[in-house]
């Protein structure tokens, strides 16, 4: 080989070892996007995306808080392309993964519906996703060098049917939204809006964001800052941040009442307890017990005249549905508000987003009591977030909210049909 030739090499190598994350394109998308359905039997949400060479649909679960993306590398794995990262390569030190045997990088795939986990790899390889332009979608895009982990067969327990692991998009540095957002010079933001029943989406990038309706659900957002909790929620290492995303809830109203609380369970202490935070994975919001039973005794009181029924689980407040009308924004029921850093930011959560009907006869309130000693005192679920949408400002640590999209006679439903 000529001096030439290898010096050439050399820098070839380099550049792989330097960029751990770029695009294999010269199109530079807006913004991407990912389909995001409801999956009734589990009620989780699940997406997909392309990886590998050849391309293959892989199946994932929807983890807001996940701090990677990870597959099952146990049963079907192949490609051309996947490479492991080696101890002490920039694919490595992004990913903060402190193991390492056999010159290889791992970490832990964790899987929060089954609270399960075990040690992987750290690999990389081809992911494509298809691009948007806030409207309509359009080519798709490819990321030769992702970086994600390898997780194992047995991590799958309790996910959808046909998911082969987690769609991570926690604020590490390896989680979808900022490794596309390192690919292709996005805005570290994105955004999500969850559908009970047809197309959701998860946007990368900066809006607008345009419903099927071509309405501009991020027309009149909210904000209110996202803090981060110093201690890891899902391993408790204190001085290792979580990924999750936590907001400041001061206070909790029904029909404009407050809601008598211990207050210092809205605070996150020193040691990572408390405060609230946002989940894909639950699928009702969960309270600390003493405000769960403050939040139902709050809303029973505030509708006198409709009869409660034989609570069913998970649910430990329900309703006779023949008492109950309904409007274009759900069942006609006290609006509660999750109060943020002053009175004038408020998330407000409707009929369509508190209730959930079970059989013909009764509507539960969609809360579900979370023990006395949680880490976390007030989680929102995902029923709470649909028809919401979401943007996450990485850049800024500030969440944008919609509130619900019915009032606006929107919804989060999507176009995934024509191509822009």
């Amino acid at each position: 080989m000529s001096v030439a030739q290898s010096f050439l090499l050399l820098c070839s190598l380099l550049i792989f070892s330097l960029s751990p994350i770029t695009a294999q394109t010269s199109f530079r998308p807006k913004a991407l996007v990912l389909r995001v359905a409801k999956d009734i039997a589990t009620l989780q949400y699940v997406t997909q995306i392309k990886q590998r060479t050849p391309l293959v649909p892989v199946k994932l679960t929807v983890h807001l808080g996940g701090n990677i993306l990870w597959v099952d590398c146990e049963k079907g794995y192949v490609s051309s392309t996947n490479k492991t990262a080696r101890c002490g390569s920039a694919q490595c030190n992004l990913a903060n993964a402190k193991a390492c045997g056999g010159g290889i990088c791992g970490a832990g795939p964790d899987n929060p519906i089954s609270n399960t986990g075990t040690h992987g790899d750290i690999r990389i390889d081809v992911l494509s996703i298809q691009s948007t332009d806030g409207r309509n979608p359009g080519r798709a895009v490819t990321v030769p060098n992702f970086i994600f982990l390898c997780g194992s067969e047995f991590v799958l327990q309790g996910l959808a049917s046909g998911v082969v692991g987690i769609a991570g998009l926690g604020r590490s540095k390896v989680a979808l939204p900022s490794q596309l957002a390192a690919a292709f010079s996005l805005k570290r933001k994105f955004a999500l809006c969850l559908s009970p029943f047809d197309d959701g989406a998860i946007v990368f990038g900066d809006g607008p964001y345009y419903d099927l309706n071509n309405f501009d659900v991020s027309k009149n957002l909210k904000y209110t800052p996202l803090f981060i909790n110093k201690v890891n929620t899902a391993s408790g290492f204190l001085g290792e941040p979580s990924v999750e995303y936590f907001i400041g809830v001061t206070s909790v109203h029904v029909n404009g009442k407050a809601v008598p609380l211990n207050k210092t369970l809205l605070s996150i202490d020193n040691e990572g307890v408390g405060g609230t935070k946002i989940s894909t994975v639950n699928p009702y919001t969960v309270l600390e017990t003493s405000i769960y039973k403050a939040l139902v005794q709050a809303f029973a009181s505030a509708m006198p005249k409709v009869a409660r029924v034989a609570p069913v689980a998970p649910f430990g407040a329900c309703f006779r549905l023949q008492d109950i009308g309904f409007t274009r924004i759900g069942p006609v029921v006290p609006q509660i508000d999750l109060v943020l850093q002053n009175k004038n930011v408020v998330w407000s959560i409707h009929g369509q987003n508190s209730m959930v009907q079970i059989g013909g006869d009764a509507l539960c309130l969609g809360f579900v009591d979370g023990g006395v000693n949680p880490r976390t005192s007030i989680v929102i679920g995902a029923r709470q977030l649909e028809n919401n949408l979401l943007q996450f400002d990485l850049a800024t640590s500030r969440l944008g909210f919609s509130n619900s999209l019915l009032f606006e006679r929107a919804t989060c439903t999507f176009n995934f049909t024509s191509i822009a």
